[in-house]
């Protein structure tokens, strides 16, 4: 017979060892399992933990009020002042973000999992899930391929997919209008990261901080998305880049060149001053990686009958930054509260989950919307009008603001008292009006969640107003 379960978590990563401390720690039965060996938890491929894995202090913060869990060195493996934004000539910079930590990502995966362990969840390594039990519209758990590749099938009254961008679990979900099944390429973003050993050839803070990450914008260099150096402890460095398919295709057509992600990350780093003798640092053999980031709002619902998804399986990274690891911090932690309250509700239904569509609203989820705004608007932007645009559309405060999602007054005469010069920057700029206008629109639809019964009418609100973004807003990179 199936074993019965409370809850399944399906992926041991940040939001699914997360949601599985959080709830079993309220007596409930709970299994975590997850496709990797024991000493790998919450690896998202073969090439290792790809990502910056950076975390502002607030998102952390937020992580122990819920946990009551505290993190330290080495799993936390530097701190950092915040993160620098540079342009592409390198003579202006943005900080944003605050003071956070770069992590050692397998260490602080596997003090998650050693917490929702000791919090009474079960934890079931090497299992394949393959597809979701679905009886009467309702997903009562899942089945998939044990570590001796035996079919297996375990029930649940609710199953939390934290399976990551690639989840077959939300693939696989009945027709249902409240979870899109699948991203659009155009809101995915190929990365690719090397950690490095190093030495040191000649100090610049625009290609190396040892106290803050940087992000470069360059649509030659990273088409349709950014490179990034985020410094590490004892001369280490997560260097990397991510790119859109689109905007990549067109500048390999304008260029006349055939790069792909794995090119052009080679010579990324190779144009980089600082950074001499470089050696890959392999320990957990996560020297290497590659792998896709949805770049676009979350799903407009996370619930469905007897499921609730939580982290990249609902395309919870940050729409400009592609910051996953704050937003599964708090996915992960609601998911595993309601959960409970639904299960003690005796409703698992849609209904009884909805609750948690609104504590990661109004949360995180409320600005993300507004954040994929800015990112198509970014991306139509070419290098020579990023330039400009940083060191004239905004200030300081008025990009900080924007990248987090609040929306500052910026007015056009103002802006022209700074004599725009030439035709491409003052649409450039008119643009950036328009986007503003269309993040603060966005702004307001999501303030006014909806319940279930206006959720379908105000889901079509939002698909028809990024629709006439996207429409507005073509990939330009060069």
């Amino acid at each position: 017979m199936p074993q019965e379960y409370d809850i399944i978590v399906a992926g041991a990563g940040m939001a699914g060892s997360i949601a599985a401390a959080v709830s079993a720690k309220k007596g409930l039965k709970v299994l975590l399992i997850d496709k990797n060996k024991p000493e790998e938890p919450g690896k998202k491929t073969n090439w290792g933990w790809v990502c910056g894995d950076a975390v502002a202090l607030s998102h952390l913060n937020f992580l122990k009020s819920k946990m009551n869990i505290d993190f330290a060195y080495p799993e936390l493996d530097l701190k950092v002042d915040g993160v620098y934004a540079i342009s592409p000539n390198f003579e202006h910079k943005y900080l944003f973000d605050g003071e956070g930590y770069i992590l050692n990502r397998p260490l602080f995966e596997k003090k998650l999992i050693e917490t929702a362990i000791k919090n009474g969840a079960e934890y079931i390594t090497e299992f394949s899930v393959e597809g979701p039990i679905i009886e009467d519209n309702f997903i009562k758990g899942i089945f998939g391929r044990n570590k001796n590749k035996e079919l297996e099938k375990i029930n649940s009254k609710i199953t939390i997919d934290a399976l990551g961008i690639s989840t077959v679990l939300r693939r696989k979900l009945p027709e249902n209008p409240f979870i899109d099944k699948t991203i659009e390429i155009d809101d995915l973003e190929s990365t690719g990261r090397f950690i490095y050993e190093f030495d040191v050839e000649k100090q610049d803070l625009n290609f190396y901080d040892p106290k803050s990450a940087l992000i470069h914008l360059n649509q030659e260099l990273a088409p349709g998305g950014y490179g990034w150096v985020f410094p590490k402890s004892n001369n280490k460095v997560n260097i990397g880049i991510g790119v859109q398919k689109k905007s990549l295709e067109i500048r390999n057509k304008k260029l006349n060149k055939n790069d792909n992600l794995q090119s052009l990350m080679n010579n990324y780093v190779k144009l980089n001053p600082v950074f001499k003798n470089l050696r890959i640092f392999n320990e957990f053999n996560n020297g290497i990686g590659y792998w896709s980031v949805s770049v676009r709002r979350q799903m407009e619902s996370l619930v469905f009958n007897g499921y609730m998804g939580a982290g990249d399986s609902m395309a919870m990274a940050n729409p400009i930054s592609a910051g996953g690891i704050g937003p599964a911090f708090i996915a992960g932690a609601f998911a595993g509260e309601n959960a409970v309250a639904a299960i003690q509700n005796n409703d698992i239904s849609i209904k009884g989950l909805w609750n948690y569509n609104i504590d990661f609203n109004n949360e995180y989820g409320k600005k993300t919307a507004g954040l994929e705004v800015f990112r198509i608007y970014l991306q139509s932007l070419n290098n020579n009008i990023i330039n400009y645009g940083m060191k004239m559309f905004l200030t300081l405060e008025e990009a900080k603001a924007l990248t987090y999602g609040n929306i500052p007054e910026l007015s056009l005469a103002q802006k022209f008292k700074l004599i725009l010069q030439g035709s491409s920057n003052i649409n450039a700029f008119s643009n950036l009006l328009y986007a503003v206008k269309k993040m603060k629109e966005f702004n307001k639809i999501y303030e006014k969640y909806p319940d279930i019964n206006e959720f379908e009418k105000w889901k079509s609100t939002v698909k028809k107003n990024m629709e006439e973004v996207r429409n507005y807003f073509k990939p330009n990179p060069i």
